[in-house]
């Protein structure tokens, strides 16, 4: 059954990181299609298809970064570099990441490039200063943070929230915590079977059993919760952090919730 979990969660992450990964173009079509059909269908289905911004050797953030450097180099800082820019920024470049690109870039491709960079980057991330941790935080991950944990607020220390990912054969949802926050100590209750997955999402957390060492979760971490053990997880204090977790099914299965994670021992996690 844990197997089966695993391949059920990993198939999940693997439709939904494709299914973000495919970008379709139609600017060539609709703005030469008439003019310049070849050229259009070049642009579309060639350098905007599978040989080039579909090749899944870079992810669309780095085709991004690639494209934005070679055009800034070149001193087109035009509409098309406005455009590139504003594609990048979707597919998840930070403010501080095109900063950074274009910081670098003034000693290669010439400092007044990257003034004029600058000009067009500042427009085009100009809301971030509105943006929020969990905004940002959002783009590290493919599955939602999801609303406010009310219903369990009161067995976490910091504020949660929780996602639905899915409802049929296994229920699977994304947990996010905000840094420092965690759950209290709990016990998932079997007779036979039972107990909880959790999967690493996005950011850094620990997972801790009673009586043992807390272990750290990253990215791709995989948690196997017995049945009928004490535990806690939550995100470390630096970071937030998103897992998704799962209940094995068993007979007669509950959750006990205990005594919340003090300060002090939570204190002593780095």
């Amino acid at each position: 059954m844990k197997r089966i979990a695993v391949i059920l969660v990993l198939s999940i992450i693997t439709l939904n990181a494709m299914a973000q990964q495919k970008i379709v173009q139609t600017a060539g079509r609709t703005q030469l299609g008439e003019f310049a059909p070849k050229f259009a269908q070049l642009n579309d289905d060639v350098l905007f298809g599978e040989a080039v911004w579909n090749d899944s050797t870079l992810s669309l953030h780095d085709h991004s970064m690639v494209t934005i450097s070679i055009l800034l180099g070149k001193g087109m800082v035009d509409s098309s570099f406005r455009s590139h820019l504003e594609m990048g920024k979707k597919h998840g470049i930070t403010r501080k990441e095109i900063a950074a690109l274009l910081t670098q870039a003034a000693f290669y491709a010439g400092w007044p490039n990257a003034w004029a960079g600058f000009r067009v980057a500042k427009e085009v991330w100009a809301d971030d200063d509105a943006e929020t941790e969990k905004e940002r935080f959002q783009q590290e991950m493919i599955f939602p943070v999801g609303e406010p944990n009310t219903a369990y607020a009161k067995y976490f220390i910091g504020n949660s929230y929780l996602a639905p990912v899915s409802t049929d054969q296994i229920h699977i949802a994304n947990v996010t915590f905000e840094p420092r926050c965690r759950n209290n100590w709990h016990i998932h209750r079997a007779k036979r079977g039972g107990g909880q997955m959790l999967i690493g999402v996005a950011g850094r957390a620990w997972y801790q059993e009673e009586g043992k060492p807390a272990v750290e979760i990253l990215p791709g971490t995989v948690i196997n919760i017995p049945a009928n053990v004490k535990h806690w997880h939550g995100a470390a204090a630096d970071s937030w952090f998103a897992h998704l977790a799962f209940e094995i099914p068993g007979e007669q299965a509950s959750n006990e919730w205990l005594e919340p994670v003090t300060d002090e021992e939570y204190n002593k996690l780095k």
